[in-house]
């Protein structure tokens, strides 16, 4: 393994590190039959506000699981790789900020897995290459949107049965809210994009074809003008004859 490859990993490492959580809790579940799912967000009960945290971590099958997996490790990579900065905060805020809008305002049911903070983490990426308006973060954002722009319909209700779209609204919405506080906050490496190039204070000098006041008088007083340099020039020509 080369160095660059070590390096890539080491950078990913908490994305990993939270991808293999989510399998070794799923593991858990099933094989020592926990479950977990009561764990989940119980909208409107104080018994389902714990779930705020622990929800994300819980799925109700392998295949939901699964479903999570490769957009998980793509976005949370994503996430620390190009937004450093704030992706702690982003993560905690689209947890939290979105298990929440679940508790207050979803459908009487356990709310589980990973899914909002996938939604969330898209809303975030996409709207802040809107906000920040440079290479790299628009770039991402086309990523994205390339990427996951058949989710949308699952923002919505009635798109498929024992489907959490609350917890895929939310998540995009506080995603789309975390991009816009954190629309300042500029990486180091989109510095370069947004600094004035060496030459933007340079002052130059502009050659013109016409007199800057060609247009400003009128033809009459271009005329007195003509006769008063003919005058002048004639009176320079009879001095020098005169020298002669």
């Amino acid at each position: 393994m080369n160095k660059e490859i070590k390096l890539f990993i080491y950078k990913i490492r908490y994305p990993i590190l939270l991808l293999l959580s989510l399998w070794v809790i799923e593991a858990a579940d099933t094989f020592l039959h926990l479950g977990l799912s009561v764990l989940g967000i119980y909208p409107r009960e104080l018994s389902g506000l714990p779930g705020i945290f622990t929800a994300p971590f819980i799925h109700a099958t392998w295949g939901h699981l699964a479903s999570n997996s490769i957009p998980i490790i793509t976005l949370t990579s994503i996430l620390v790789l190009f937004y450093r900065k704030v992706a702690l905060q982003v993560i905690t805020m689209i947890i939290i900020g979105g298990g929440f809008c679940i508790w207050l305002f979803a459908r009487p049911s356990y709310h589980i897995g990973a899914s909002g903070l996938v939604y969330g983490l898209i809303g975030f990426i996409f709207f802040i290459g809107i906000f920040r308006k440079n290479i790299k973060t628009t770039i991402l954002s086309l990523i994205v949107l390339v990427l996951y722009a058949g989710s949308v319909e699952s923002l919505f209700p009635n798109v498929e049965k024992n489907i959490s779209w609350e917890s895929h609204l939310f998540g995009f919405l506080v995603g789309m809210i975390a991009s816009f506080i954190f629309r300042n906050v500029i990486e180091d490496d989109e510095k370069a994009f947004i600094q004035a190039p060496s030459w933007a204070g340079e002052v130059s000098t502009k050659a013109y074809f016409l007199p800057r006041d060609t247009f400003e008088k009128t033809k009459i007083q271009r005329y007195y003008e003509y006769l008063e340099a003919e005058r002048q020039r004639m009176e320079r020509e009879r001095m020098e004859n005169n020298l002669l």
